[in-house]
């Protein structure tokens, strides 16, 4: 196990904690998996920044989530197929957005707020 730095400020010496971050772009799905450990597991969330696994773990998290949200509906667009997209445009716009907001629920219980 790393030894942390410690710096002296006044009386007290506290350890310097630096946040490192992975190359990749914290996505949607990886933005809410971080407020959601943040906000209601913060023991968890402490250990993962110590641990430095925070944000390789909060990638992993978004690249699921989105690979399983594609999934999800080609899925559902099999199981219940759209309305023509040439003769009625906002029937298929609107449809196809109920479809997303399932699989986005199903998405969000299933990764992000477990």
């Amino acid at each position: 196990m790393n030894e942390l730095p410690y710096k002296r400020y006044g009386d007290y010496q506290l350890p310097e904690i630096k946040i490192k971050q992975c190359n990749g772009r914290l996505g949607k799905y990886g933005a809410m998996r971080k407020q959601f450990l943040k906000e209601h597991k913060p023991m968890t969330y402490d250990d993962m920044i110590l641990s430095e696994t925070l944000f390789p773990h909060l990638l992993e998290v978004q690249e699921i989530a989105s690979q399983r949200l594609e999934l999800l509906m080609k899925q559902l667009l099999e199981q219940n197929p759209a309305p023509d997209k040439k003769n009625s445009q906002m029937d298929w716009v609107k449809y196809m957005n109920t479809l997303k907001v399932q699989a986005e629920e199903i998405v969000l219980s299933e990764l992000v707020y477990c």
